[in-house]
């Protein structure tokens, strides 16, 4: 028997992304780049616990003009879970999605939200169904969130300001975590490995009986 792509190794390991067995030397150099890799293959798990991301100048980071403190982190550690868990489970809710549309999505997102602290609203969606399809569902969480808390308190714990931050920190965390690759999905393992669903994601749910969100359980650093 032989690796299933290379016809030459000898295969040492079950791939979920080719659903055949292959060697390691095609595992490493066809990860996330030629191989569609799930999320819950232990081997990219532990690449991406093990690999380094590409050195980026930060400085080129889009939004480096929100603000973004440890203080207004600490303050906003609810609105940041909460928005984390949407993001995460908008990518696994797009079949294929990649770090790349996370980014595309997220970019999307923050122009959305510049309008409204503008005093205005125009949305902004991307032309990138994957990236669409991630920018949809975070929204509709959104207001999901904000209509059962102002039902339950009449006001809303998401406030525009809070998001916009927010957004712009994940943005900045999707950066620093993106490993370069074409399929990249290490950011996407980075938000899996702080808030492990489903359990996790329904900490951050409206509490039925309040209308406020739970507390999380840590918080991420500021970049």
């Amino acid at each position: 028997m032989t690796c299933v792509i290379c016809k030459i190794r000898k295969p040492r390991r079950q791939c979920p992304g080719v659903q055949g067995e292959i060697c390691t030397v095609c595992c490493a150099t066809g990860r996330e780049e030629s191989i569609d890799c799930p999320l819950d293959c232990t081997y990219l798990q532990d690449a991406h616990e093990h690999e380094k991301p590409p050195a980026i100048d930060l400085a080129l980071r889009p939004n480096q003009d929100i603000e973004v403190t440890e203080e207004f982190l600490q303050e906003n550690e609810i609105v940041l879970a909460f928005l984390a868990i949407a993001v995460l489970e908008g990518a696994l809710d797009t079949p294929a999605a990649t770090d790349w549309d996370v980014r595309e999505a997220l970019d999307a997102l923050i122009a959305t939200w510049r309008t409204l602290q503008a005093g205005l609203y125009y949305r902004t969606r991307p032309a990138n169904i994957y990236a669409a399809g991630i920018a949809d569902f975070v929204e509709a969480r959104i207001a999901e969130v904000r209509q059962k808390e102002i039902e339950e308190a009449a006001v809303s714990g998401l406030p525009d300001a809070a998001i916009l931050g927010v957004l712009a920190f994940l943005q900045r965390l999707e950066y620093s975590n993106n490993n370069g690759r074409k399929r990249s999905r290490a950011f996407l393992g980075f938000l899996r490995g702080f808030y492990q669903s489903p359990e996790a994601a329904a900490a951050f749910d409206p509490d039925p009986g309040t209308g406020t969100l739970a507390e999380p359980d840590k918080p991420m650093v500021i970049l």
